[in-house]
């Protein structure tokens, strides 16, 4: 299990993880620079650590505000935190941002009606979003690190995370919590995601030609 973290961890500069992402967030700079400066960015659900990560946080002209259940730590001058629901932005107008970008949120939001409230709240406040989910059908979960994790009956997946530690997370012998845990992450297919962000393209990031995650996007 060691061994699959260190392939996953995207903290790690080295590892797998990290080298896709940054292929990704190459492809999400290349769509950044068409638009004109100053830009705004509303990243829901992010950290100032992830963008440090990607080397960007020295641009004078892009603004990029962090929007967690719990405000987030900001630094840096051009870094803003708040407190928020990614389902209900109400203290954001539309299109009050030129970009709204998540990375592994949506599937933590909850059932589909909370997922597709998500959405629409993205295209309400952004003149333009870049979105990444998870595939349902990439054959490791990425939140347990487990093999076809998610496709095995709900109990059996609450068995496992009862009696031993999987992925990110720490065994939970309490059966309730341990429900709660795993009922938490919710996979999209790609039909589901693009029901949910309708006329969005989609980019697929691969692993070993495998499809481990989509990125839909729209606006630019």
């Amino acid at each position: 299990m060691r061994i699959v973290q260190g392939i996953a961890d995207s903290r790690n500069p080295l590892s797998l993880a990290t080298k896709v992402r940054l292929k990704r967030f190459g492809f999400f700079i290349q769509l950044l620079q068409r638009i004109p400066r100053p830009v705004s960015i509303l990243d829901v659900g992010g950290t100032q650590e992830f963008w440090e990560r990607m080397g960007f946080t020295n641009e004078p002209n892009i603004r990029i505000t962090l929007l967690n259940l719990i405000t987030p730590k900001v630094t840096r001058h051009n870094f803003r935190a708040i407190e928020g629901d990614a389902t209900k932005m109400s203290c954001f107008a539309p299109g009050e941002f030129e970009v709204v970008f998540s990375n592994s949120v949506i599937e933590h939001v909850g059932e589909q009606k909370r997922q597709a409230k998500m959405a629409q709240e993205i295209a309400r406040v952004g003149k333009r979003y870049f979105i990444q989910t998870p595939n349902y059908y990439f054959p490791i979960e990425p939140h347990f690190l487990f093999p076809a994790f998610q496709w095995l009956p709900l109990s059996l997946r609450v068995l496992l995370i009862q009696y031993f530690d999987l992925g990110w997370f720490n065994k939970t012998p309490d059966k309730e919590k341990a429900q709660a845990l795993v009922g938490s992450i919710q996979l999209l297919k790609r039909a589901e995601l693009l029901a949910l962000f309708p006329g969005a393209s989609i980019y697929k990031e691969r692993i070993f030609g495998l499809v481990k995650s989509f990125v839909v996007y729209k606006g630019w």
